[in-house]
């Protein structure tokens, strides 16, 4: 998991391709089990800190059919997961990033 930090996904995905040089990124669907595997997001990733006005979005890679590697983008997760007084990001969202990364977690275990 690579939780964008505001500005690294230039660098992360030039790095990923490394890795990974003959795939291309795909965004995760809505539907994708690591959004619905222990709580339910039929939205998709939740956007917990606002910057701009882009969706939040999932990437991953794969081996096969088997998700490897995923970047959180325009998300901002870590921030839900951070002392509330660094962001000031509402009880809910931080509830929602606890919920998001408890899915990460759960489907990486189970996969």
């Amino acid at each position: 998991l690579a939780n964008d930090s505001y500005g690294m996904r230039k660098a992360f995905f030039r790095e990923m391709k490394k890795l990974f040089p003959d795939q291309e990124p795909r965004e995760l669907p809505f539907n994708h089990a690591i959004f619905n595997c222990y709580y339910k997001f039929p939205n998709g990733l939740p956007k917990i800190h606002k910057h701009d006005e882009k969706p939040a979005q999932a990437f991953g890679w794969f081996m096969g059919e088997r998700l490897v590697a995923v970047f959180v983008f325009e998300s901002d997760i870590g921030d839900g997961w951070e002392d509330a007084r660094v962001h000031n990001d509402p009880p809910d969202k931080r509830n929602a990033a606890l919920q998001m990364g408890t899915n990460i977690l759960v489907w990486a275990l189970m996969n």
